[in-house]
């Protein structure tokens, strides 16, 4: 009998590996065509997996600098204190960045910078231009190692580091997240900042994290999710996946999951004070002053002269509102320890 292995992902889940048993019927074609359809699979797989880190990498080869122009060297969502933002200058939006960082460490129960046991050695996957790097490496002392699949923003990442005094305490280089470039346990903290969901295998993303992570090192990932699903659904409801679909195309985004779906992969683990939490009512205002900006007219010039692709991004910045206003897009963050 012919058994299929099948990788299934979908826009409203996490990949899984997926079993088809034909028992009932005669098997259409022989073992040895089992095997043949299994590596043509197989195959499809892995350049679906290139197509798309190449599309990640030249989106944000094309995008970096006008974010880094307009908003600054933090590429990543804001936590406000306050649910409005007409009446918020863009130092107050800079201000929210510094704010996501540190209010992730508070909630990962970081020790302050001047603990003995603060973090030594930090891995910042998906750095974009470095922000949290240099950040991180400042506030601790630590040293810092980024990676991104963006040479452009790799190389501008290592500029910014020699321009702050920086280059001898950080490091960037292009890297897959998902086959990282270090031994095991190196890490006394491992950051995931906005990276996850690009990640179009969440089980390995999550591997790989805990692999580098040192014996008692702290993991943290804030990235962008679906909501939970509810007992009994199988799956979002279509427009949801639409919705989500049209994202996901813009940005270079694989299979949307889960919190839960990353804490039921952080348990499998056995990883120790495993928390989570939905912070999409501290980054409301971010989206709306992303738009806000790319229409003023050096937004608008700087979009025209960037490509295609960012200007694609651009256009469907407001569906991301619409997702978080119908709670179908969460802000997530899941924090853990390895086990000492």
């Amino acid at each position: 009998m012919c058994q299929r292995s099948v990788f299934f992902t979908s826009w409203t889940g996490s990949p899984f590996l997926s079993s088809v048993y034909l028992s009932n019927r005669k098997p259409s074609v022989s073992p040895g065509g089992c095997a043949l359809k299994r590596r043509r699979t197989t195959s499809m797989q892995a350049v679906a997996t290139e197509n798309l880190k190449k599309g990640i990498a030249e989106f944000y080869d094309e995008s970096s600098g006008i974010w880094e122009a307009i908003w600054g060297d933090h590429m990543h969502h804001g936590f406000y204190l306050s649910s409005g933002s007409d009446d918020v200058s863009l130092a107050d939006h800079r201000a929210a960045q510094i704010r996501m960082i540190e209010e992730s460490l508070r909630f990962a129960s970081l020790p302050d910078d001047d603990s003995e046991e603060k973090p030594k050695s930090i891995v910042d996957v998906g750095c974009g231009i470095g922000g949290s790097s240099r950040y991180l490496a400042r506030k601790y002392g630590a040293k810092c190692q980024g990676i991104t699949l963006s040479p452009v923003q790799a190389e501008r990442a290592r500029q910014l580091a020699a321009a702050q005094g920086l280059d001898g305490q950080v490091s960037f280089q292009v890297a897959d997240a998902l086959n990282q470039p270090f031994p095991d346990g190196q890490f006394n903290l491992v950051w995931s900042m906005e990276s996850g969901e690009h990640m179009p295998d969440k089980a390995k993303f999550v591997n790989e994290l805990v692999r580098v992570a040192a014996p008692g090192g702290t993991i943290i990932i804030v990235t962008w999710c679906h909501r939970d699903l509810s007992p009994g659904e199988k799956s979002l409801l279509p427009d949801e996946t639409r919705l989500l679909k049209q994202i996901c195309d813009a940005y270079y985004l694989p299979a949307w999951c889960s919190t839960a779906d990353y804490v039921g992969l952080l348990l499998s683990q056995s990883l120790q004070d495993i928390k989570s939490a939905d912070w999409s009512e501290f980054v409301a205002p971010f989206w709306g002053a992303v738009i806000r900006t790319a229409l003023t007219w050096n937004g608008l010039s700087s979009l025209l002269r960037s490509g295609w692709k960012t200007i694609r991004g651009a256009l469907v910045m407001p569906l991301m509102i619409k997702g978080y206003k119908r709670g179908l897009i969460k802000f997530a963050i899941i924090t853990c320890r390895k086990p000492a």
